[in-house]
């Protein structure tokens, strides 16, 4: 926490909201920073906490705490365990399971894989997102890999800049896809209109999906994935960009109701392969699918 800040409010700020005041006297701080310190009761009036559109006369006493926020603060290396499938001098390869955040951000700003690696790894601390160099959405399962040094991240990245990464993921689809196998090459950005969401818009990025059909249901559909770009929600995207969103998946399958209920998108990385930063030895991994996801294929199966 910061030294308290303390001083008089001017008289001629009478009149004003507590929050437009200081947020006028305080210029080094957001005025949405100063709101969240009146939230918290990190502001005080006289002596008492006071909200953010507390009325002022004039001559007031404010304390204020300033605290820095989550996002400028040091990642924490926090004691999460770590599903490791492979890990030596160099790389880490993981399974993640789902629910786990792969990145601090907002909402989510502890309890995250990049904490856990920092806890598992100290040495990650001097490496730009922990190592990090892809990542998988929230509640994606699956195989991630991760860099030890800066030197087996940046060739990491020349590696999936390249395309020589290889992805390949399971998914279940709503509906029945038409064709055996098939590309969706379209671009992806974020949604013109809603923030929180990705599309396919003429000025997105390039985007690659190879598919195939592992097998149809009624009403559904289990799909293998490979992943020839790495965009934000590449495959929820394209899949919905057919008429074939993922089951489960709150974001892209909108009012559309099917008979399979699923708490997340049912999507999971289950190979992985590239070559080994440093010593270049061809390194291939395969994680099969957690329990929620067999269990989502079983009752497909059983529903035939």
């Amino acid at each position: 926490m910061s030294q308290t800040l303390t001083f008089i409010i001017p008289v001629e700020h009478a009149g004003r909201r507590l929050d437009q005041s200081l947020a006028e006297l305080l210029p080094d701080y957001s005025r949405s920073r100063i709101q969240a310190w009146c939230d918290e009761g990190l502001v005080r009036v006289d002596g008492k906490p006071a909200s953010r559109k507390h009325k002022l006369w004039g001559g007031e006493a404010i304390e204020v705490q300033p605290q820095v926020h989550p996002s400028e603060q040091p990642h924490q290396a926090e004691a999460i365990a770590l599903d490791i499938v492979y890990e030596d001098a160099d790389v880490l390869v993981l399974n993640k399971p789902a629910g786990l955040v792969t990145h601090p951000g907002a909402g989510n700003w502890a309890g995250t894989l990049l904490n856990a690696l920092l806890h598992h790894a100290p040495q990650l601390a001097e490496v730009p997102r922990a190592g990090i160099v892809h990542r998988l959405d929230k509640e994606t399962s699956g195989l991630m890999v991760v860099a030890k040094t800066l030197t087996a991240q940046t060739r990491l990245v020349r590696e999936l800049q390249a395309r020589t990464v290889r992805r390949t993921y399971w998914a279940v689809a709503m509906g029945e896809l038409a064709r055996d196998a098939g590309e969706i090459e379209a671009p992806i950005g974020r949604h013109p209109t809603q923030r929180t969401r990705m599309a396919v818009v003429d000025s997105g990025k390039p985007a690659l999906t190879r598919y195939k059909v592992l097998k149809r249901y009624p009403g559904a559909t289990w799909v293998e994935c490979q992943l020839a770009t790495g965009r934000t929600h590449q495959i929820r995207v394209h899949l919905a960009y057919l008429g074939h969103p993922l089951v489960g998946d709150p974001v892209y399958l909108g009012h559309r109701k099917g008979r399979w209920d699923f708490h997340r998108q049912a999507l999971h990385a289950l190979r992985l392969g590239f070559e080994h930063p440093v010593s270049g030895e061809p390194l291939a991994f395969e994680a099969p699918p957690p329990a929620d996801f067999k269990q989502l294929l079983e009752a497909l199966d059983a529903a035939e």
